[in-house]
């Protein structure tokens, strides 16, 4: 078994979560490499149904060590919550979960700036969720965060915490007119998180790399999806963080040398959530309809996601800056019924045809998608479980997104549940790095 990054190659939302909860059974580690607990990742098995927002999917399997890495910014509060429901439902949380001691703290502050700058932007809202994930990155950035290590240094948190809320507290009351916060009671606060996470608290970069030393198979979990990439996404409308592949490395202290594979997830379709350009966008009964049977709303913020057609410059172009090595295709049985699908191969603009992905905002955002029309089918697709049971007009949609991706479809999701997957190849059976010498 290899090991293998699992990434969004549209906007989020693509059914990550049920991905690596496959996938998981036959790894040793899970790791998730960036983002907050803006994220949710929603698995369905036997047993119950799950939301994840923090915590990797593969804490539902006995014997799989789940770590939050470095990249990530962590609300204890939201961690702890999480922990709690887990726990409740009957799922251990023990030696089998870690968080890095570099991970950056998400603060009381953060949030309050999130909201507020949010809300001053009137129509130029990103889409933020307000859980304070882009202040605790640019936190980061300016070299002022705290992180999940300092909260086992109590002084050493108090006087970071100081030093901040001056410079925080003033933006608040004198550019934002909120409530400020006081050093005493947050002090307090976190002090208690650090109380009941202090056990989980540790070197994950280390542990990482000497399970990878001993030929452990580890699956690196990415939230959010490649577009809402700091860099390789539509900025501005975007995440704070590196939700790309390369993320992966600097997210956890694992070198690019140790990763075998990369698995794109796309929807059949497309959605997005927020504000930002979506050029094959329906505003219809057609994108409604995806919508209703999609169930396309927020495991995080309940929010309805926007829905469009197939969009392929935009797979192109996360096969292109991942390296992806392959393709899962989720929801395709919501497809099921529609007479005619299109898939869009390009983007006019000016009189300009794009093939590839523009990063001029503009253009994506006031383009035409041109389509490509294929017939669709009647049939029911849900809950197959093998390729040959697909019907025909089904198999044909497959292979022109293999054709116009350049890449090939390792899984293809039916269903909600877990057994409603039709594995075509394992991504984890990839080929292994050579033994050092």
């Amino acid at each position: 078994m290899g090991n293998l990054v699992i990434i969004g190659a549209q906007w989020g939302d693509e059914g990550k979560g049920k991905i690596v909860d496959i996938l998981a059974r036959d790894t040793d580690i899970v790791v998730r490499y960036q983002g907050g607990s803006n994220a949710g990742h929603t698995v369905i098995n036997e047993r119950d149904t799950y939301i994840f927002h923090l915590i990797p999917s593969g804490i539902l399997y006995r014997g799989t060590t789940c770590i939050i890495g470095n990249g990530v910014v962590v609300d204890p509060s939201a961690l702890i919550e999480e922990m709690d429901q887990l726990q409740t439902k009957g799922i251990k949380i023990g030696k089998n979960f870690a968080v890095s001691q570099r991970a950056h703290l998400i603060l009381p502050y953060h949030k309050a700036i999130d909201r507020a700058a949010e809300q001053s932007k009137g129509s130029r809202k990103i889409g933020t969720t307000g859980r304070g994930i882009g202040p605790s990155y640019a936190d980061k950035m300016a070299r002022i965060g705290i992180r999940m290590g300092d909260l086992l240094n109590p002084p050493l948190f108090r006087k970071k915490l100081e030093e901040n809320l001056v410079e925080m507290n003033w933006f608040l009351e004198r550019l934002y007119k909120v409530e400020t916060f006081q050093v005493d009671k947050v002090f307090d606060q976190y002090m208690g998180y650090a109380e009941r996470l202090k056990s989980h608290i540790i070197d994950t970069t280390t542990l990482l790399n000497r399970a990878l030393a001993k030929d452990k198979t580890v699956l690196f979990e990415g939230a959010q999806g490649t577009h809402l990439d700091v860099d390789f996404g539509t900025y501005p409308f975007v995440t704070s963080s590196s939700s790309s592949a390369g993320g992966a490395c600097t997210g956890t202290g694992v070198g690019p040398t140790m990763i075998d594979a990369v698995m794109g997830i796309a929807k059949a379709y497309t959605t997005r959530v927020g504000s930002g350009p979506f050029p094959t966008e329906l505003t219809d009964e057609v994108g409604q309809g995806l919508q209703a049977r999609g169930r396309e709303f927020g495991s995080t913020t309940g929010r309805a996601r926007r829905c469009g057609w197939y969009d392929a410059v935009i797979v192109r172009h996360a096969v292109q800056v991942n390296g992806l090595s392959s393709l899962a295709v989720t929801k395709l049985d919501v497809l099921d019924g529609c007479k005619e699908l299109k898939l869009c191969i390009g983007y006019k603009h000016k009189g300009v045809l794009y093939k590839e992905m523009p990063a001029d905002l503009e253009a994506l955002t006031d383009c035409q998608p041109v389509y490509q029309r294929m017939k669709g089918w009647s049939a029911s697709t849900t809950g197959a479980t093998k390729y040959a049971q697909l019907p025909v007009e089904a198999k044909r949609y497959l292979d022109r997104i293999e054709e116009l991706s350049a890449c090939r479809i390792d899984m293809i999701s039916t269903g909600s549940k877990r057994h409603e997957t039709i594995i075509v190849r394992n991504p984890l059976k990839c080929s292994r790095r050579r033994p050092r010498s």
